[in-house]
């Protein structure tokens, strides 16, 4: 079976799903969005783009934009960035504070909102907080070739007016001196990062990086080295998906990173880089419709980390 017809009769089944799960309600925008959406691209690695269902509708990708954050500012300071975050899994809720007094302010990893905040801090020691929130959004363009993508200003303004428990890990972080600025000011920089809408379409194409060994395909421009693709691909298998990374992992067995937005990022090294969206989520805060669809995905075309090699 091809690959167009194999994600074409996702998107189907996706359609008469029975669970479709909730969409979040803390960010009032996101509230309203028809759990019915779905949408999936794959881009392979030669360029050809599959798509079905709702691929080409913008949505927020919030936590989704904590990778291309962190490579960001792994490109500012290297690995002095590893002094401030850790890279183990969580196991708690993304937004939680009880690990921060333990491990003194050092955020398990990059991709709870705790370790997210820290690397915007990051990428705010070189540039105003403008400035820094158009590095990220040129970054993205870049990758996509496509300048059309923009912050959602609504969902921005939302999440500034609703964000007291970032305010909280923020100001926490910073009483242990791993936050160097203004909270305001650095949760200014997060909260426009979360509020970036892609289609999945873009979202696909922005991830082509990580899916060849660090290059822009289309371009054969290098944007982090080899090894940093790899290691990124890792801390998106083990972390992804919060504390639901390990059951994403069992599930799907891909790197991946998920969003409270419903959408999901998921690279097959040397393959393809592919991204799903469905507002609604589980338990854990990642995409129902979306985790089903990859682990189908990945059981009718084989592709796993995990495979023998070829």
């Amino acid at each position: 079976m091809d690959l167009s017809t194999i994600v074409a009769e996702i998107a189907a089944e996706m359609a008469t799903a029975p669970d479709r799960g909730t969409p979040a309600d803390y960010i009032p925008p996101l509230a309203g969005i028809d759990p019915a959406r779905f949408g999936i691209a794959v881009v392979e690695a030669d360029g050809t783009c599959h798509l079905a269902g709702d691929a080409e509708d913008a949505f927020s990708i919030q936590s989704i934009s904590k990778v291309f954050a962190l490579t960001l500012a792994l490109g500012h300071v290297g690995d002095q960035l590893w002094a401030r975050v850790g890279r183990e899994p969580s196991g708690s809720a993304f937004n939680s504070i009880v690990q921060l007094e333990f491990e003194h302010g050092i955020p398990r990893n990059p991709f709870i909102n705790a370790g997210a905040i820290v690397v915007a801090d990051i990428l705010l020691g070189r540039h105003q907080p403008r400035e820094a929130i158009g590095e990220i959004l040129r970054f993205v363009r870049m990758l996509t070739d496509d300048d059309t993508i923009v912050i959602d200003r609504a969902v921005a303004e939302a999440e500034l007016a609703t964000g007291d428990r970032n305010r909280a890990l923020a100001s926490y972080m910073r009483s242990f001196g791993n936050v160097h600025h203004d909270v305001e000011r650095t949760l200014g920089v997060y909260f426009h990062q979360c509020a970036i809408a892609m289609s999945c379409r873009q979202l696909a194409l922005a991830g082509r990086y990580l899916m060849a060994d660090g290059m822009l395909p289309s371009t054969a421009r290098r944007i982090v080295s080899a090894q940093r693709a790899r290691r990124i691909n890792a801390l998106m298998l083990t972390c992804g998906h919060y504390d639901g990374s390990g059951e994403f992992a069992f599930r799907v067995g891909l790197p991946g990173k998920s969003g409270v937005g419903g959408g999901i990022l998921a690279i097959v090294p040397g393959r393809a880089s592919v991204a799903v969206w469905s507002p609604g989520l589980n338990a854990r805060g990642n995409s129902q419709l979306g985790t089903l669809a990859l682990e189908r995905l990945v059981q009718r075309t084989g592709w796993s980390v995990f495979e023998p090699a070829r």
